[in-house]
């Protein structure tokens, strides 16, 4: 992208040469520093920046007005969780999610599952998944770029609501009392950095095998070895996961009214029991791709047996109702968006207001939402639950959103984030609705073949 930016500047400055220049020459040079006119304004502006960060700098007046906490709908919550130097913002969004219905339905004073045990199985899948597809691919060269690509995403801690709905089908949910966080949890890059150097060399040593003719049943039969090793490294990091546990159940005024055993699964169905993979759908509001289309991204999903990121592309406009009706009905959601993008973290509040950049450094910036998409400026990255919408009843029309988020109650506004409207339609991405919450035009829509984009399209960045 500099180097586009760039060229057009070359070019503009030597509109009258008769040969258009394609490198920066002393001449070139000459002509940037000749038109580079410094004011007082400039002056000041280079004198700032040298000591004060940009985002201080580009603050808005507007930026600095209180935070109106006032929501038509808002969905009961209790607490706010901290995913800490994690890339886990899917997990707790996904059990954040779940949480506030159960918490409302049981009367329970608080509740939070514990993110490391359903994360200790992510890694696990995660890792089949990996050595798994590289003995599928083994016939591809080594250059091929699905097997570069597998390679160089052997692992990671970022994910998707897909990976929630399957990692909790398959191995249920436990309190976080039964397996507490560890600090190679809320800290993840070096740990996760030495489990993808072993797995990269774990999938080099299989596809050397293939190479020599071994069977698909030997190779499987050495994954699991492989696995098995991989299994004890994730105990060392993150503990060993329960198999059963004991969980108090308290009522509104904290007094214990059950103390039954149960297992990760078994304590799934008593506080939720329903398919998150049936009963869930997601939407994406993708400009650069057609609306009303299915989309299914290779790859993006958590275990080998797992689903797809299957999505449905709809415009805001059509989305918007769907999230209203489920906020009106109590009903959290899981959605991801482009977090730091004109973030005032401080406050926690997401306006295209917060931050004039063009004024300070002079420039004008007019891509819109597609055009970001497609040059790489801007993607979903962050996965937070949507919790409240505030409309204006003169015109029936949401003007700002709030979600909770999982960066700790000391973060943004009382751990919440705040979202106008109008930030709303620039940077946010996906969402996952109930079924109920759908209209029945939608979902008809979803009955469609799925289109099939490559593991490395630009929308399956996980949220982190």
């Amino acid at each position: 992208m500099k180097k586009t930016v760039l060229s057009l500047a070359v070019l503009a400055l030597g509109c009258g040469a008769a040969v258009a220049q394609s490198a920066i020459t002393p001449e070139v040079l000459a002509k940037m520093q000749q038109a580079d006119v410094q004011s007082a304004a400039d002056k000041a502006v280079r004198n700032a920046m040298a000591s004060t960060p940009l985002n201080t700098l580009a603050t808005t007046v507007e930026s600095m007005n209180p935070v109106d906490e006032d929501f038509t709908y808002r969905v009961p919550t209790k607490g706010i969780t901290n995913q800490k130097q994690s890339g886990r913002c899917w997990l707790f969004t996904g059990m954040n999610m779940l949480r506030s219905k159960a918490m409302t339905k049981f009367g329970l004073p608080s509740l939070e599952m514990s993110e490391v045990y359903l994360f200790f199985y992510d890694q696990l899948e995660k890792s089949n998944l990996f050595l798994q597809s590289v003995i599928d691919t083994r016939q591809k060269p080594i250059d091929d770029r699905l097997v570069d690509w597998l390679f160089s995403n052997p692992v990671s801690d970022g994910g998707t609501f897909t990976g929630v709905a399957d990692l909790v089908k398959k191995y249920g949910v436990v309190p976080r009392e039964a397996m507490p966080e560890t600090q190679s949890a809320n800290a993840t890059s070096q740990f996760n950095a030495q489990l993808k150097n072993v797995l990269r060399e774990m999938g080099l040593r299989l596809r050397q095998m293939g190479e020599k003719g071994t069977s698909v049943k030997a190779l499987e039969e050495k994954k699991v070895e492989m696995l098995g090793k991989v299994y004890h490294m994730l105990t060392l990091a993150y503990g060993v996961p329960p198999t059963e546990f004991t969980w108090r159940q308290r009522d509104k005024d904290g007094k214990v009214v059950s103390t039954d055993k149960y297992t990760p699964l078994s304590f799934y169905n008593k506080l939720w029991g329903y398919d998150l993979n049936n009963d869930y759908v997601l939407v994406m509001n993708d400009p650069s791709r057609e609306y009303y289309k299915v989309y299914q991204i290779e790859y993006d999903r958590h275990t080998y047996d797992g689903h797809d990121w299957v999505y449905l592309n709809l415009p805001n406009e059509e989305v918007k109702p769907m999230l209203i009706a489920s906020l009106k009905d109590s009903t959290a959601m899981y959605i991801s968006c482009d977090v730091n993008k004109f973030l005032n973290r401080q406050k926690g509040v997401m306006d295209l207001k917060n931050f004039d950049y063009e004024s300070l450094l002079g420039v004008t910036m007019t891509m819109d939402k597609k055009e970001r998409i497609i040059t790489h400026a801007s993607a979903s990255s962050h996965a937070m639950t949507l919790i409240a919408v505030d409309i204006d009843k003169s015109t029936s029309k949401p003007t700002k959103w709030m979600v909770e988020n999982s960066w700790g109650k000391e973060n943004g506004f009382k751990g919440n984030y705040i979202m106008t409207d109008e930030w709303f339609n620039e940077y946010m991405f996906r969402f996952v609705l109930n079924k109920k919450y759908v209209h029945e035009s939608v979902a008809k829509l979803l009955k469609q073949k799925p289109i099939k984009l490559p593991a490395w399209d630009p929308m399956f960045a996980p949220e982190e």
